[in-house]
């Protein structure tokens, strides 16, 4: 992957693509900005938007509206691009339609000799990553999704309100799918270097491990509580994605919870499903492979086999 000019295309221009355009666009994450839609004209109206504010941003930035040959040269191709997740509808029960919208997609993005990483945040983004892997043969180190990335942010800001401090020194990961069967390994959450679950047992009542497990709740079923008062979530995965993004571009060999394909970690394999990762301008340079306790590893193992049967149900 080259990175001198550090070029992206999104394909999807709906509120969560735009919301990582307009993260991008702030941050200055990026040199090139190419937009694809189905909707042409919207496209070029969001490209024309966001143009509009380069004198406001930190950096220049050339955005356009484009087509698939524009892939040739990218470095990521973030996708977007999908059907919205409906009020009291699971994020699995989107799988069908989005599948069928995947296949559009990712033969003219390989066709226009993109040779980058591709970034999913369509959901049910593990089973969708799992399919641009399979559809466009590529390594899968160079297939991401944005897995649990951002269920990780939001256990980490309530664990923050809960024991009163800046969430960053917070540290725990959502572990497995982006929805349902996802979990907090509670054995490995830490304030800096103390263990949570020593927090509890030593704070005099003042913090209780049976808190921890409406945290875990609360975090679940984010995602339902925001789009049942607004119709979608956005901003945050808009975020994350562009965190993601700015990690592949300065070779950060960060660790950020993905979709990554397995290769036996964790005892398994062939799915992709939210682990904790080491990403550089490679893709997924490593998963690494938390110590769990075997309540822990069961609730890994059955949140991979709910993941792996939906999968295999489809027709690709």
């Amino acid at each position: 992957m080259t990175t001198d000019k550090r070029k992206v295309v999104l394909i999807g221009c709906g509120m969560v693509g735009m919301s990582y355009a307009y993260a991008m666009l702030n941050q200055g994450i990026c040199d090139e900005l190419v937009l694809i839609d189905v909707d042409e004209k919207r496209a070029k109206g969001e490209a024309m938007d966001l143009n509009h504010g380069l004198a406001f941003a930190g950096n220049n930035m050339k955005i356009y509206a484009g087509e698939y040959k524009d892939c040739s040269d990218a470095d990521i191709v973030a996708i977007c691009a999908g059907v919205a997740q409906k009020p009291g509808e699971t994020r699995l029960d989107l799988l069908q339609r989005n599948a069928a919208v995947f296949r559009s997609i990712i033969d003219p993005v390989t066709e226009s000799g993109f040779n980058g990483i591709f970034l999913v945040a369509t959901n049910p983004v593990d089973i969708m990553a799992r399919i641009t892997c399979s559809l466009s043969g590529f390594n899968p180190r160079r297939v991401i999704g944005t897995g649990t990335a951002l269920d990780t942010a939001r256990l980490r800001y309530c664990l923050g309100e809960y024991f009163n401090v800046d969430s960053r020194n917070m540290h725990a990961y959502v572990l497995g799918e982006h929805g349902d069967s996802e979990f907090v390994p509670w054995s490995q959450a830490m304030l800096a270097t103390k263990p949570v679950l020593e927090l509890c047992d030593e704070s005099n009542n003042k913090y209780k491990r049976e808190d921890l497990d409406g945290i875990t709740e609360e975090v679940r079923t984010a995602a339902y509580k925001i789009i049942d008062a607004k119709r979608a979530t956005y901003y945050g995965i808009g975020m994350a994605m562009t965190r993601i993004t700015k990690a592949i571009f300065g070779n950060e060999n960060s660790v950020l919870t993905l979709s990554a394909k397995l290769r036996g970690e964790y005892g398994v394999k062939d799915v992709y499903v939210g682990v904790p990762c080491i990403i550089n301008r490679n893709g997924i340079q490593k998963v690494l492979e938390l110590k769990l306790t075997d309540e822990e590893k069961d609730k890994f193992v059955q949140s991979c086999r709910t993941l792996d049967e939906s999968y295999k149900e489809l027709q690709l």
